[in-house]
């Protein structure tokens, strides 16, 4: 060979040897780019996907919240139906000692009847001489002391209502009160124990990340996912990352909070670090670096592997987010603000005022079952609940968990049955309390569950979910002093007894 032919062989394996490394390069950069650009958009849809999850959730925490502190003001109302309670008045020296008993047992045995259902510390009518009729604690007796009345009435924060809610009395952040004023010489005090709201700020399993905090406007945390937070400032680190707003939503670097205002100037504070809140994205972006490098070796075709290996986990986490922000987690149906939602859209476009109803039910002796048999027989009693709405009503109905064990049903009437809409209406409620004679729970099916039920009608009882709702809470609550187990429509004369209290 001569030297003409070996120097033309070394420029075709030079040019050989820069061809490869072109190609390697130009597969390099490309993979280098998908990558990229997969990476970000994998991270904008995931953070505006958590973002909207999160406060979607703050917001059900919020509504779950004035749900039950609503429900606890409704208990408090419902004592005024007898006359004997707003009227008496301890302290009155012209009451003979036969007369104050007989009509302090009475009171007793009004109260005794309201709160045998709940899971009250205190439950009493307090007079001015702090004299209680009722259910009052020896550790609140210990610490009012003989300021009982005084400091009780002091809790009166809302003069137009005459009542209010207060907490960290004496740095005791362990109790909740609800005060309301029935004289000019006695307040009505309910009292609860703050891990009480376990139920109402339960959260899905799936973002057990998140701490919800029930916080006062002065910063002290009132009740905390977390243990031990109660009683104490919140963190400054995400306090000062709220200051100034009562509804929001911030994410950056360190963590995701939301922030929701409701009543008495307490907020709900949901609050995560990103790292772990966006655990997904990030094992995501790990993946997408090591499968870049091996694409590198293997050419071009392994980009396409790459990109599907991508977007399949990123599809599947965006789902489920989908999923989790309009449907109950537990029981599948909907959720309290996606139910609300639709029930005032299918309001606003029945336009002819067809009869609808909203059914509401609440389980009876729910927390007996958590207690007795343990949270894991709950969630089974709460998903049978799913099952029998789903079996008992219509595809065209909506079914929606409010929170706890309420639930709500969103009856369409069918224009065939608008002329005896009653009947049809009993109808589904009788159905409804079949469905659950046959219900039961434990190691050996020995736990009955029941449920009552109130039922309103639009456009009779309202024009909108809210006021429905109201209607079939007072039509609940006459059924729970039925007996239970039983349902109960709403009609104008419980309005006018409320009126009266």
């Amino acid at each position: 060979m001569n030297r003409k032919n070996v120097s033309t062989d070394v420029r075709i394996r030079w040019l050989k040897r820069m061809m490869l490394i072109s190609e390697v390069s130009v597969i390099f950069l490309l993979s280098a780019v998908i990558s990229f650009l997969t990476i970000k958009k994998t991270d904008t849809a995931l953070k505006t996907k958590v973002i909207a999850m999160t406060s979607a959730l703050n917001e059900q925490m919020q509504m779950n919240l004035d749900s039950y502190l609503q429900r606890m003001e409704t208990i408090g109302t419902l004592v005024f139906a007898e006359e004997e309670v707003y009227k008496y008045s301890a302290v009155d020296s012209s009451n003979s000692d036969y007369e104050a008993i007989k009509t302090e047992q009475l009171i007793e045995d009004k109260l005794y009847d309201l709160c045998i259902m709940e899971n009250f510390v205190d439950f009493a009518i307090v007079y001015s001489n702090n004299h209680p009729v009722g259910k009052v604690s020896n550790g609140t007796v210990k610490l009012f002391g003989d300021n009982l009345y005084s400091d009780l009435e002091a809790m009166i924060n809302r003069p137009k209502t005459a009542d209010g809610w207060s907490t960290g009395y004496k740095e005791n952040y362990k109790r909740i009160y609800y005060v309301k004023r029935v004289n000019d010489d006695a307040v009505l005090v309910i009292s609860f124990y703050t891990n009480e709201l376990d139920d109402v700020f339960e959260h899905p399993g799936g973002i057990d990340d998140i701490a919800v905090q029930l916080v006062e406007a002065n910063g002290i945390v009132i009740y905390s996912s977390e243990s031990g937070q109660e009683g104490k400032v919140l963190d400054s680190e995400i306090s000062e990352r709220i200051k100034g707003h009562t509804a929001v939503t911030t994410m950056d670097n360190k963590y995701l909070i939301t922030l929701k205002e409701c009543g008495d100037n307490w907020s709900v504070v949901c609050s995560a670090p990103a790292k772990k809140i966006l655990k997904e994205k990030n094992d995501v972006t790990v993946f997408v670096v090591i499968v870049t490098l091996i694409t590198a070796v293997l050419a071009s075709a392994l980009s396409v592997l790459l990109v599907s290996k991508i977007i399949r986990p990123v599809n599947k986490i965006v789902d489920s987010l989908s999923d989790e922000a309009h449907n109950d987690l537990l029981t599948g149906i909907l959720n309290k603000k996606t139910f609300e939602k639709k029930v005032d859209e299918s309001i606003k476009q029945n336009i002819d005022f067809k009869k609808k109803a909203v059914i509401l039910l609440d389980l009876d002796n729910f927390k007996g079952v958590n207690d007795t048999l343990g949270h894991a027989y709950g969630d089974k009693v709460l998903v049978g609940v799913g099952d029998i709405l789903r079996r008992v009503f219509h595809t065209d109905d909506y079914t929606g968990r409010l929170g706890g064990d309420e639930f709500c049903v969103y009856l369409n009437i069918s224009d065939l049955c608008q002329g005896n809409y009653i009947n049809h209406i009993e109808e589904k409620c009788e159905e409804l309390c079949k469905a659950f004679a046959n219900n039961y729970t434990g190691d050996n099916d020995n736990y009955k569950i029941s449920a009552s039920i109130g039922v309103a009608v639009f456009p009779d009882n309202g024009n909108s979910f809210g006021e429905l709702y109201k209607c079939a809470d007072k039509a609940l609550y006459s059924s729970k002093h039925k007996g239970k187990d039983t349902y109960t429509i709403y009609n104008e004369s419980m309005s006018d007894k409320e009126e009266t209290k």
